[in-house]
């Protein structure tokens, strides 16, 4: 196989199989500890590394999922104390045990070759090559990330209803037996597995940006879990064979090429998806802001129909005065309001129509449901 094609299969499944945890993650608001997991690794590597003295040894893999489930497990308890918000109970496990392993590499470990640099951003480039053997085979990452993802993709499927009520709302979940602790501790653990699998494979850059993107863009652009899980996959292959191809034109690092594709994916959705992107939302804003104003038109016609002095207050040339309005802005408001059937006007003067004046009075009587 091309190694270019083989790079770019790796980076996907590990785009894939991170995506399944990444998206309740986010939705769970502790997106983060992806990032925290994916750095005490080291830790944990350095202490398997002290039993085995092997590099090569898969106990290394082991070493480092402990390492996560530590992480995971001290933060929780950090937090269940109440004298530690969650942020803060990440920021100082992670900074603690990350800094443990930094001081055992540099400190303990300094007549073997481990690359501190490698370590810390990746060499997604080294992940074609076999680096484990077990049972006289060499594994590749692309074997482990495979078997990675069909794991997540088994555990999701099978556990996706108690998974979902779990992080929409855990109480009713407490109500009907699901565990949601038990559940939080079973996700962190499969965080924990794939975050390890991955950080041999890319480094914890892209497990971090693989974790999180994909599943933070895919949030914007629907609100149905199973198709959120669709898209966070998607969106995460796409980034991982796109940043492949821009490296490989542009002769520079996987890791930041993948890394910035992802970046500008996420930018892209966050521009136009269809409800929650800025340009959706910039609409919605300018729409609510012309029935408003329509609204105020309407309801100023109302309030003087009737009344002697209705032929002042409605005469066209008087608006701009009697609404604090520029006369730019009573010339577009008045054209929409004709438009869409809630005026009529004769020469100079205003009338409400049937449909202005029953949304002006629904209006008055505080229903505010635009026709």
């Amino acid at each position: 196989m091309n190694s270019l094609l083989e790079l770019a299969l790796v980076l996907s499944l590990v785009a894939a199989a991170c995506a399944l945890p990444g998206v309740f993650l986010v939705l769970r608001r502790a997106a983060m500890t992806s990032d925290a997991i994916g750095h005490v690794l080291l830790f944990g590597i350095v202490l398997a590394y002290f039993v085995t003295r092997d590099l090569d040894s898969p106990w290394l893999l082991v070493g480092a999922t402990a390492a996560g489930l530590l992480a995971v497990g001290l933060v929780e308890a950090l937090t269940q104390s109440r004298r530690l918000r969650s942020d803060a109970a990440l920021g100082v496990v992670f900074s603690s045990l990350f800094a443990a392993g930094v001081l055992l590499v540099s400190v303990s470990v300094k007549n073997v070759h481990l690359d501190v640099d490698a370590v810390l951003l990746g060499q997604p480039e080294m992940a074609t090559e076999p680096r484990w053997h077990l049972g006289g085979m060499q594994l590749a990452p692309v074997v482990v990330m495979a078997g990675v993802l069909l794991l997540n993709g088994l555990l999701t499927t099978l556990f996706f209803k108690e998974l979902k009520l779990s992080t929409f709302d855990p109480e009713l979940a407490a109500v009907l037996g699901f565990r949601p602790v038990g559940l939080h501790y079973g996700l962190m653990a499969v965080v924990a597995i794939t975050a390890v699998a991955a950080f041999d494979a890319v480094g914890p850059v892209l497990v971090v940006g693989f974790f999180v993107v994909p599943a933070a863009a895919a949030y914007l652009l629907t609100n149905r879990l199973a198709m959120m899980v669709l898209l966070a996959m998607g969106g995460g292959v796409v980034g991982a064979i796109g940043g492949t191809v821009l490296a490989d034109t542009l002769n520079t690092t996987t890791a930041g090429a993948v890394a910035t594709t992802l970046g500008l994916l996420f930018a892209l959705t966050f521009l136009v998806a269809p409800e929650r992107g800025l340009i959706a939302q910039w609409r919605l804003r300018h729409r609510q802001r012309q029935n408003f104003e329509e609204l105020m038109l309407t309801v100023h016609l109302l309030q003087h129909e009737g009344m002697p002095e209705e032929a002042e207050e409605s005469r066209y040339s008087n608006l701009a005065a009697h609404l604090a309005w520029p006369p730019a802005q009573v010339d577009a408001v008045v054209r929409r309001a004709e438009r869409r059937g809630l005026i009529v006007r004769s020469g100079e003067q205003l009338q409400l129509t049937a449909a202005g004046r029953t949304w002006a009075q629904s209006v008055l009587h505080r229903d505010t449901t635009f026709p």
